[in-house]
């Protein structure tokens, strides 16, 4: 298996939504559509997926590029990160961890962050291996 990382494309909209969607646990909703085609024009976000030549398409991560006082402009702040069961423990989440780095790097964003929810906690020593540290707890107000 050889697997690279690129940018995401229109074609890929349907395979990624669907790794969101089971990421997420629950229904797609029809909104995700013109958020995915917002984010490949790469202006507040951007999509990467790790795809091998035979497979297709085995990840996705995505982004959203925030501006905050405290960080002087943008800040990077990886979204959703979710890899085919098929391809676990080829370093597909790697490869896309490595990629959302570089790209930020490469943006001039002085920092990456994400939200570990509960539901995910498992998955923090894998941010760990990449540089991501505890910082606090978030808390959201739905509305």
């Amino acid at each position: 298996m050889s697997v690279t990382i690129r940018h995401a494309t229109a074609e890929d909209r349907a395979i990624c939504i669907d790794f969101i969607g089971t990421l997420n646990g629950g229904p797609v909703l029809d909104s995700w559509s013109a958020t995915f085609d917002a984010l490949i024009e790469r202006e507040r976000g951007a999509i990467y997926v790790a795809e091998d030549d035979e497979l297709g398409v085995l990840g996705v991560a995505s982004v959203s590029f925030n501006l905050a006082i405290r960080f002087g402009g943008e800040y990077c702040q990886l979204e959703e990160l979710y890899v085919d069961p098929k391809a676990r423990g080829k370093n597909c989440g790697g490869l896309l961890a490595q990629a959302v780095i570089d790209g930020a790097q490469e943006r001039g964003c002085p920092d990456v962050g994400l939200y570990i929810t509960h539901r995910h906690a498992a998955n923090r020593p894998f941010y760990e291996k990449y540089g991501f540290e505890d910082v606090g707890i978030e808390v959201r107000q739905k509305l």
